[in-house]
């Protein structure tokens, strides 16, 4: 059993929350797992509570009878006393109308509730992380005058153990044009890991620039967030998709360190191949009550939902999210010669060919309405959605379903828009349908049995 004494202690806990049900079961749950503890049921309670003593993390709930959690959080900010404590939001309120309130007052991380505790530990120890890394930094710099002078005794204390590290341990420095602007950056210290990365040397990497026109490879947007940690002294952490070998799925946490900033990052495949395989399995799960009633595929409403989903979750990584739009050409001639019960049978046949042609378990095939079907590919380019929309198209060819009412052919035919972005959190999923609907009205504009996409 891991003791609750706190001087062995994994870090201070204040839980803030007025069920005390709430309180009992996390607090049970965290204890247990060898973190302290203190708990408040009110936001009046909890700034009294924190005058006297510092946590090192704040479970926030936020709806609460005299002070809500936005307020208390806004409250805690505004004290230059406690506003570096981390604050983790863990609330029933899921809508991101509400998450991005809960960032926008001060709130690290954001919790749904019904939770897991495994998530809970897992976002509450990333967070206690980074704020002990903070807390070494800070010391570091008390310590020092000159941020130069961090860097360069830092790697030579370190050396000895960036060369053992399983992760991928760096420093870099920021280099600066003549108004001041940062270019690039410099890397001053770098172990094995990340060379390996680079496929490089240590002694050909340091000193050099390679930083930016590396990290391009990767994301081009992810340049700017690292001059912000700088900036601003925000630390950033994400997951980024970069095959190498065996590996292809990284996560880093990147600190401020004098003008340039520290960065550790693990491999994280095996983890991401597990997320993958379990979404697989909810989604399955999910799909027997989302289920279209006469094709067997997803419906309109499982397509609505896992559309939203992957947009949000696309727009944190930066990765491209395609759409294609599919539709029986002449299918209402077809139903006028061949009957509705002839109709039906076309559509479940085409529907379920469209379904085998889509084989990554991250891909969803769902009836849109009518004879249109969509396909949803997450992390997807406009070449990778062609490649997917010409495997679609000679597998419907190669049903070779009669359709003597087709104006194109003698058996059935489909149109196919094409449209693929990488999303954002200011735009909406319907941007992609609106493009991929653009794209199928012009592949009928220019004769059907074909596919089109909204580029040139």
């Amino acid at each position: 059993m891991i003791s609750s004494d706190p001087t062995h202690s994994k870090g201070t806990i204040l839980l803030i929350d007025d069920l005390p049900e709430n309180l009992q079961l996390l607090s049970e749950l965290l204890t247990q797992l060898g973190y302290t503890i203190r708990s408040v049921t009110s936001g009046r309670m909890a700034l009294k509570t924190l005058n006297v003593k510092q946590p090192d993390l704040i479970l926030l709930d936020i709806k609460m009878p005299d002070m809500d959690g936005y307020q208390v959080c806004a409250a805690i900010k505004a004290d230059e006393t406690l506003r570096d404590i981390p604050i983790i939001f863990i609330s029933a309120m899921d809508d991101v109308i509400d998450k991005v309130k809960a960032f926008a007052v001060g709130g690290v991380d954001y919790i749904a509730k019904p939770f897991q505790i495994d998530e809970v530990v897992a976002r509450v120890e990333s967070q206690l992380t980074i704020q002990r890394q903070k807390n070494i930094l800070q010391t570091e710099v008390k310590k020092r005058q000159e941020a130069e002078e961090v860097l360069y005794q830092s790697r030579a204390l370190l050396s000895s153990v960036l060369n053992t590290a399983l992760d991928g341990i760096a420093a870099l420095q920021a280099v600066r044009d003549s108004q001041g602007d940062i270019s690039d950056f410099r890397c001053l210290v770098i172990n094995p890991v990340i060379a390996k990365v680079f496929n490089r040397s240590r002694e050909d990497l340091i000193g050099k620039l390679v930083f930016k026109k590396f990290i391009h490879r990767i994301n081009e947007t992810l340049f700017e967030s690292f001059i912000a940690i700088v900036e601003t002294g925000e630390p950033l952490e994400a997951d980024f998709y970069y095959p190498l070998g065996e590996s292809s799925w990284y996560h880093f946490v990147a600190v401020k360190l004098g003008d340039g900033f520290a960065i550790t990052v693990r491999d994280i495949t095996a983890r991401k191949k597990m997320e993958l395989e379990l979404q697989q399995a909810n989604r399955e799960l999910q799909l027997l009550t989302h289920l279209d009633g006469l094709t067997k595929i997803a419906n309109r409403r499982c397509f609505d939902e896992f559309l939203a989903r992957e947009w949000q979750r696309l727009s944190r990584t930066g990765q491209p999210l395609a759409l294609l739009m599919l539709d029986v050409d002449y299918f209402k001639p077809y139903n006028d010669f061949y009957g509705h019960q002839g109709g039906d049978d076309c559509l479940i046949k085409i529907a379920q060919a469209v379904q085998k042609s889509v084989s990554r378990p991250a891909d969803l095939v769902a009836r849109y309405g009518g004879e249109e079907l969509v396909i949803t590919l997450p992390e997807t380019d406009l070449a990778g959605a062609i490649t997917v929309a010409e495997a679609i198209h000679d597998t419907i060819a190669a049903l070779a379903i009669p359709h003597q009412a087709s104006g194109v052919s003698d058996q059935v035919t489909v149109s196919i828009g094409i449209s693929s972005l990488i999303p954002m959190l200011d735009f909406s999923p319907e941007q992609l349908i609106h493009q991929a609907d653009q794209a199928l009205y012009l592949a009928k504009q220019q004769g059907r049995d074909r596919y089109c996409t909204t580029h040139k």
